[in-house]
């Protein structure tokens, strides 16, 4: 199995859902597209990790709602135990940066606004995803243990929180630099 299947297991421990549902909610962790997503689906499901019913909809066609097996668990606790990949980086931003002595400071404070606001957008909607945790879970979040269900959820957006922290402290001390 590739990684993109062991992530569509992954958020099938959480509850159970549809295709499309497995496809938008992939998109933080891993960049993929209908056409990968149901395909791997039918192999899930034909090696007994991932179960399916049919939902009937009135104004679309059936969907199928997926949930993750005991086997299917089993797996992802043998992924888990295995080395992890090194991330990928793709940074479009770090690649202009590194060419950024062709352009005036104008346009390179330009481009540099430009991400900064990315930036504090993407803090407002993790603070408001870290609002979301906290109300669905019984303890403070910074009691939550590995045991518990908001754990996993909790660490990832902290962690997101501190890099998107250290972008915005780099726009400013870019700014000082194109002064």
């Amino acid at each position: 199995m590739n990684t993109l299947s062991y992530g569509l297991l992954s958020l099938l421990t959480k509850n159970s859902r549809s295709g499309y549902e497995l496809m938008q909610h992939i998109q933080p962790f891993w960049s993929a597209k209908h056409s990968q997503i149901y395909p791997l689906l039918a192999q899930l499901e034909q090696k007994g990790h991932v179960a399916f019913v049919h939902v009937a909809q009135s104004d679309k066609p059936d969907k199928k709602v997926y949930s993750i097996t005991e086997q299917g668990k089993d797996a992802l606790r043998g992924w888990i135990a295995e080395p992890t990949d090194e991330p990928v980086t793709r940074d479009e931003l770090s690649l202009k940066v590194y060419c950024i002595g062709l352009v005036d400071k104008e346009q390179a404070r330009k481009m540099l606004a430009v991400r900064e606001v990315y930036y504090k957008k993407k803090k407002e909607r993790f603070n408001l995803l870290m609002d979301k945790i906290q109300q669905g879970s019984e303890k403070p979040l910074d009691q939550l243990e590995i045991g518990d269900d908001a754990f996993g959820m909790y660490v990832l957006v902290h962690k997101a929180t501190m890099k998107v922290d250290t972008d915005l402290y780099w726009c400013e001390w870019m700014k000082e630099k194109l002064k």
